[in-house]
């Protein structure tokens, strides 16, 4: 296993976006038996990720950019270098500009 630079992942990933139609994805590190799962993600601004539950467990860190995430009536404006614990329940992603976001998901086992 080699590390990842994630500069260099997060230029590759945004321009992969800005011609995709302003959204791109990378999995960065997924162990299914464990539940866990690392997503890199590119939004170019004003582009959404619209209303979806939450897969499990999930921490949001900003790596470039500004997004707004709504949960219900909450929102969170949140910057680079900042992250927040993905509420269980409904949300969006808004990118305010072109965005690049890290996602940690751990679904529980049945």
């Amino acid at each position: 296993m080699s590390p990842l630079d994630l500069r260099t992942a997060v230029g590759e990933l945004m321009a992969r976006a800005a011609a995709a139609g302003g959204r791109a994805s990378r999995v960065v590190h997924a162990a299914p038996d464990h539940g866990f799962t690392q997503l890199l993600l590119a939004l170019v601004a004003d582009r959404e990720l619209s209303d979806h539950e939450n897969p499990g467990e999930a921490l949001l860190h900003i790596l470039s950019g500004r997004v707004r995430l709504t949960a219900g009536v909450d929102e969170w404006e949140l910057l680079a270098d900042q992250h927040l614990v993905i509420p269980r329940r409904r949300h969006r992603l808004l990118a305010l500009e072109d965005s690049t976001v890290l996602l940690t998901i751990v679904k529980g086992r049945s």
